[in-house]
């Protein structure tokens, strides 16, 4: 499609859009009151030990327990979760297993059914969950409530397909006249998921309901950075009516994880979010150790580029970028790493971001004002001081920001200012490696086609951006990106802001193996296999 023919065709697409996106949730300040009751309500419930769930039953690892402190201010004891030992690992899938055959059996309309409970279930208590997520991993009103509603939008599209689909039963040509041919999408059996921290309830819920929906079973093991956000996905999903062991919630170390499931042969399908180096080795060993060639659906981050030429709308551009670059610190395998700005703006784009770069609040992110709160941990702190100091090495210019705070309200978290830095060579490692930090490269280029080669001058390939008001340079940035996910004149975040149905969101190159996106039309059938029928009467 032109962009001709999506302008001709943008009446239709309005139409048929999502009621909330991360924009409209931002904007929403009515909930702001909701929000801060609820983080103060969850806050009293924090700091009880909880068990792993197995085939329904609560299960305490004999291994002993870890201890998950909060991002915004590490006096806060958030919970304690079971160090789970091979055997736990083992036992989970053992009772994935178990429980296969009967959800396999179960039909369609039930799981369908079971998923849109779970939504309602959910949208009743959007602030109660996100509220787990500003404690948890750091986040604000507007990224904590669209997370949870993001999730409640993703379950409603995908029960909408599979029921339009009919399960994925589709009617094939008949070669001849007593033959009648079906083509049906079948599940594999138990799949493993394996969450990140900084979508800990939407993407856990991107692989956990895309196999379960397809009627496999599932493993899933969260990040020990956020287990009580999963474990509160889990409990939905049981509540909804998920019966025993068809989903089962393990803690633990993803090292011994992966060595359990990896050679498993009770292991059906692999699902992961998080770096690439460890969804390459997991990957690697999964196909290797198997008895057999199984299924993985990896996403794995990004290096992602927004250019802006000089016909753009610099206001827009700057808006777009400070919100993709910046929005819960940069920690989204989609936030703008990386500017390319045409030469003949350059002066005027940049002192604009500048400024506004300056102006941003960091602080604890319940409070009024604040846009920028915590990176995850002590680590990520470290990386971004290092980081920091190779760019000056190398001889590039911090522009804005670049300390790390530890003072005031800061004091007893993990606080850094949102950084832009320029003056280094485009193939500098800032250029070319993912941080998940909040420090942004900018460098000028002479125009569009040198822009595009840069842009695409990386392993990577999950989302980018432009901003030009000429149609004819969108037409050749869509055409010539090779990133999956391609935003143009985006005020609300340069790269970032995918929603269910409207963005595929999907990873090229390195940042993924499947080649279709979750939250697109394309992404159930990933966990499943096809079965040809043909019946002779």
């Amino acid at each position: 499609m032109t962009l001709l023919q999506l302008r001709n065709d943008e009446t239709r697409l309005t139409n048929a859009g999502p009621k909330r996106t991360y924009v409209t949730i931002a904007s929403d300040e009515s909930a702001t009151r909701k929000f801060k009751k609820a983080v103060a309500d969850v806050r009293r419930e924090l700091g009880d030990p909880h068990p792993m769930h197995i085939g329904g039953a609560e299960v305490l690892s004999g291994s002993g327990e870890f201890e998950v402190r909060s991002p915004v201010d590490e006096r806060v004891i958030v919970g304690r979760f079971q160090k789970a030992a091979s055997k736990d690992f083992r036992d989970a899938v053992d009772a994935a297993a178990k429980a296969f055959c009967e959800w396999r059996d179960t039909s369609y309309s039930s799981r369908t059914r079971i998923f849109r409970k779970a939504a309602r279930i959910i949208e009743d208590r959007v602030f109660e969950l996100s509220a787990y997520t500003y404690h948890e991993v750091g986040k604000g009103k507007a990224e904590a409530l669209a997370e949870i509603f993001e999730v409640v939008d993703w379950l409603d599209y995908y029960c909408d397909q599979l029921e339009r689909e009919r399960g994925f039963v589709k009617v094939m040509k008949s070669p001849v006249a007593n033959e009648r041919c079906m083509s049906v999408l079948k599940p594999y059996g138990p799949w493993c998921c394996i969450s990140p921290f900084n979508f800990p309830f939407a993407l856990s819920n991107n692989m956990c309901a895309g196999a379960l929906m397809m009627g496999n079973t599932v493993v899933y093991k969260p990040t020990s950075a956020a287990p009580l956000t999963g474990l509160k996905l889990y409990e939905v999903y049981r509540e909804a009516g998920v019966p025993p062991g068809v989903v089962n919630f393990v803690t633990g170390s993803g090292r011994v994880f992966g060595d359990e499931i990896a050679g498993n042969p009770k292991v059906a399908g692999l699902a992961f979010v998080g770096s690439m180096d460890v969804g390459k080795g997991l990957v690697k060993r999964f196909m290797n150790e198997q008895p057999y060639p199984k299924p993985s659906i990896i996403e794995t981050g990004s290096k992602n580029p927004c250019i802006v030429t000089a016909k753009a709308d610099l206001d827009k551009a700057v808006s777009g970028v400070v919100n993709a670059a910046f929005g819960f610190q940069g920690q989204k395998c989609s936030a703008t790493s990386r500017v390319y700005v045409e030469r003949s703006v350059a002066s005027k784009f940049t002192d604009a971001l500048v400024r506004r770069t300056k102006e941003l609040v960091v602080g604890d992110p319940v409070k009024d004002g604040v846009f920028v709160g915590p990176v995850i941990d002590d680590v990520a702190k470290r990386t971004f001081e290092q980081w920091v100091s190779a760019a000056k090495e190398s001889g590039g210019k911090v522009l804005a920001g670049g300390r790390v705070i530890t003072a005031g309200d800061c004091a007893n978290g993990h606080y850094v200012q949102p950084t832009v830095i320029g003056g280094l060579p485009c193939d500098h490692a800032l250029f070319k490696q993912e941080l998940f930090l909040p420090v942004l490269a900018l460098a000028e280029v002479d125009g569009l086609d040198e822009a595009l080669a840069l842009a695409n001058d990386t392993d990577y390939g999950l989302t980018s951006g432009i901003y030009s008001e000429d149609p004819s340079e969108i037409e050749r940035f869509f055409n010539r990106i090779e990133f999956g996910v391609c935003y143009a004149n985006r005020p609300g975040g340069a790269t970032t802001g995918a929603w269910p149905g409207a963005q595929s969101f999907v990873g090229w190159k390195a940042s993924g193996n499947s080649g279709k996106g979750a939250l697109g039309p394309h992404y159930l059938q990933g966990f499943a296999r096809e079965q040809s029928y043909t019946l002779v009467h």
